[in-house]
């Protein structure tokens, strides 16, 4: 049977920093990485150009050190250093796929990374090169999700998809609900009058604004990224 064609030309996937846990507690689990990096090569050989932004939760939480009593903008500072870390596990991870990465940071550290300039990343993707953006979007109070809005929007996207720890957006948590119900699709506006909380209302909203889909599926099921890439697969749609 043949593989499924691509239906977008550039993404941009945004992973949890949780989903580096694997079955760990806490830190990156190398086999993870592995595994989320095979699903990036599988979409990339269909020819989609992939940029990817992954979170720092695995590592460090910036609002629950808030809460401990650090000050919120160093805890999210904190934090976008967390993705960095991480940012740089998965660029290992997709070179053993033989792909070509670079990782690109909101904040400058050009001794392990790029700085982020958008014409440069437009340009590394067009090379067919990985681009994963590290550091959110700079600046404190925002959260990789809006960080993947914006970048994703910047890019030109044809869609953001957002792989999680179940397969689509659900009215209630699945984990402790059974009953929870699974959304096929949703409107811009359902997920934040419903308050969803698939992503931040500022991430939504941007992607409402720019007319860019965002696809929430499992990042765990085998395959899962390019079937979603195909069109198919267990999913939630979010569009106009």
């Amino acid at each position: 049977m043949p593989k499924p064609s691509a239906r977008y030309k550039r993404v941009l996937l945004k992973v949890s920093g949780e989903a580096l846990m694997g079955s760990q507690a806490y830190g990156i689990d190398v086999a993870m990485t592995d595994k989320i990096a095979k699903e990036v090569k599988q979409a990339f050989d269909k020819g989609v150009e992939i940029a990817l932004v992954i979170g720092g939760g695995n590592i460090f939480r910036g609002l629950s050190a808030a809460a401990s009593g650090i000050e919120r903008a160093t805890a999210d500072y904190m934090g976008m250093l967390a993705t960095v870390m991480n940012a740089l596990a998965m660029q290992s991870a997709l070179e053993r796929q033989g792909l070509d990465t670079r990782v690109m940071s909101a904040i400058p550290m050009t001794t392990v990374c790029e700085p982020y300039i958008r014409r440069r990343a437009v340009r590394h993707l067009e090379k067919g090169r990985v681009v994963i953006f590290a550091a959110g979007t700079g600046n404190p109070f925002f959260t990789t999700d809006t960080a993947a809005a914006l970048r994703a929007a910047e890019m030109g996207c044809d869609a953001l998809l957002k792989g999680t720890q179940v397969d689509g957006v659900y009215d209630s948590d699945p984990k402790s609900n059974p009953d929870a119900k699974r959304y096929d699709t949703l409107s811009y506006m359902d997920v934040i009058s419903r308050d969803l909380r698939v992503m931040d209302t500022s991430a939504v909203t941007l992607m409402r604004d720019n007319n860019i889909p965002i696809i929430v599926f499992s990042i765990h099921t085998p395959g899962g990224f390019e079937t979603v890439m195909a069109g198919d697969g267990v999913c939630t749609v979010i569009n106009s």
